[in-house]
């Protein structure tokens, strides 16, 4: 997208680096928002009485609504003013997160979340289009680091801190955490940003952003629902055929408009289209683990939520040094070589989880745990850069939205696919004989609630039967991890190319390396 660039005027305003603190808080608050709810799931299961469906909702809601409309609240700034359109959105997350704090039940959880997903969807473009308007090309590079940096920090940051409130206090506290930080966001951004706009992007397509909206919910809502309802049920597969039909009309649409939000064209360059399918992988590997992992490192391990969160670190601290360390291995062996290499090592540590049992405890997990983040860092870093470097100049906006959407799309699908594998293979698994009808059923919905009943009950054997079920679940859920990684690495190393259009013409261009900066 076009962005208004003021190197000699806000460029050099003193009080840019303040504005640039402004964007920080924002991004961080987005950062930790996206994997705080993760820790929190168990215990929101425990007092909501939420389902692993529900639950999959609760996580899902967000990331729908954030892909669906990313595109659309990109050009609501470029058209109306970014820093109008970053407040906008900062508020609406602010208004979520005073909902989901609030929300005593699983539906107001889930409006508040999808609420908060039309607001991330505004900031996190915005937040980075601003940058040619405030900084100059000597120290946009620095600015963009920084902005990177907030973002990956919000990563570890959220389970430390979504685990410390909820030792503290009650689960509506991950919520209301937001709150002082966007407003902090909102604040600043009033102040201290200037306003621009390109008045000549593309129009907001109403209809494509419908049709993308509903055929997302569509497919989400019958893969969530299938494990309970039954694949073959009548429900799941109108939902499965009106997802084909939306996304269908939504691809024929896109063709014909002169100017599309989703650039389908783009997805005909093999750098592009390897490259991006590469990225959406990992997005989805990395977001179904952080839907199951919690669950077994808490009511399976028994930590508790402070604990929990200390425990997926050593996933997050491979995948902040692997990303940091990419691109000099690129430089040496070349972006398809790295790729494929970060895809096989994800594949490796996937497959190595499937060799978790009840009894193997926190260390062996802790071991493939940071084999895992190694390979996501070592596979998204190159794959972004290969996909934005393929990109032409003049179509340098739509195809980096396309490539984020899909990624948050590869994001939605995974808590939704291995949080719905895992669901059907804990229930047929779970031992409930003897337990009353309505216990039976109770215990089913997930392995907090089974845990809960076995209490109640003072049943051992069904809290040993819970965990057991949980871990064959979760090993389900590794090994379709582990074989789609092994198939992209094996489609990564026979398509992609051996190098990035990036590198062969030189340094990047300021707006691909800021939406790489975002990845």
């Amino acid at each position: 997208m076009a962005t208004v660039t003021n190197v000699s005027g806000a460029g050099r305003d003193p009080r840019r680096w303040w504005a640039l603190a402004a964007l920080v808080a924002s991004m961080l608050t987005l950062g930790f928002d996206m994997t705080i709810l993760n820790v929190a799931l168990p215990t929101m299961a425990r007092d909501l009485g939420a389902t692993t469906g529900e639950q999959q909702w609760m996580a899902d809601a967000y990331v729908v609504v954030f892909a669906a409309l990313m595109l659309p609240a990109g050009l609501l700034g470029d058209r109306f003013g970014r820093r109008r359109m970053l407040i906008t959105g900062l508020g609406i997350f602010l208004a979520g997160s005073l909902l989901g704090a609030l929300a005593d039940e699983v539906n107001w959880v889930v409006a508040a979340r999808a609420f908060m997903g039309v607001g991330g969807a505004l900031v996190t473009p915005l937040a980075l289009s601003v940058l040619p308007s405030l900084f100059g090309p000597d120290e946009r590079t620095k600015a963009i680091g920084v902005i990177s940096a907030a973002s990956a920090l919000g990563l570890p940051l959220g389970p430390i801190i979504g685990g410390w409130l909820l030792d503290h206090f009650w689960w509506g506290s991950v919520f209301l955490v937001n709150v002082p930080m966007a407003a902090i966001g909102i604040t600043a951004c009033v102040l201290l940003l200037p306003e621009t706009r390109d008045p000549a992007c593309p129009r907001v397509d109403t209809l494509s952003t419908a049709l993308t909206a509903t055929g997302l919910g569509a497919l989400i809502y019958a893969i969530i629902e299938a494990p309970t309802r039954g694949w073959g049920d009548p429900l799941v597969l109108g939902m499965f055929g009106a997802a084909v039909a939306l996304i269908a009309a939504l691809v024929l649409r896109e063709r014909r408009v002169e100017r599309p939000m989703l650039d389908m064209a783009l997805l005909a360059d093999r750098g592009f289209l390897f490259n991006t399918l590469a990225a959406t992988l990992v997005m989805f590997v990395l977001s179904g683990l952080m839907f199951v992992l919690p669950p077994y490192l808490q009511a399976v391990l028994g930590n508790d939520a402070l604990g929990t969160g200390v425990r997926l670190l050593p996933l997050m601290g491979g995948l902040l040094v692997a990303s940091r360390a990419a691109q000099p291995v690129v430089t040496r062996f070349g972006p398809r070589a790295v790729v494929s290499a970060g895809l096989m090592v994800l594949a490796f540590a996937a497959l190595l989880g499937t060799r978790t049992t009840v009894d193997s405890g926190y260390g062996f997990t802790a071991l493939w745990l940071s084999i895992t983040g190694f390979g996501f860092g070592f596979a998204v870093v190159p794959a972004m850069d290969g996909a934005l470097g393929a990109l032409p100049a003049d179509r340098a906006g739509s195809g980096s939205g396309l490539l984020m959407t899909l990624r948050q799309v590869g994001a939605a699908i995974g808590i939704a696919l291995l949080g719905s594998l895992l669901s059907g293979a804990f229930r047929d698994r779970l031992d409930v004989t003897g337990l009353p009808a309505g216990a039976a059923d109770t215990a089913r919905d997930s392995v907090v609630a089974a845990r809960i009943v076995a209490e109640q009950a003072g049943s051992a054997h069904l809290a040993a039967s819970a965990n057991d079920a949980y871990v064959h679940g979760m090993t389900l859920a590794l090994l379709v991890c582990g074989i789609a990684a092994l198939v992209s690495a094996l489609l990564a190393a026979a398509f992609l190319p051996g190098t990035t259009a990036a590198r062969r013409t030189g340094s990047p261009r300021p707006d691909v390396a800021a939406h790489k900066a975002d990845a």
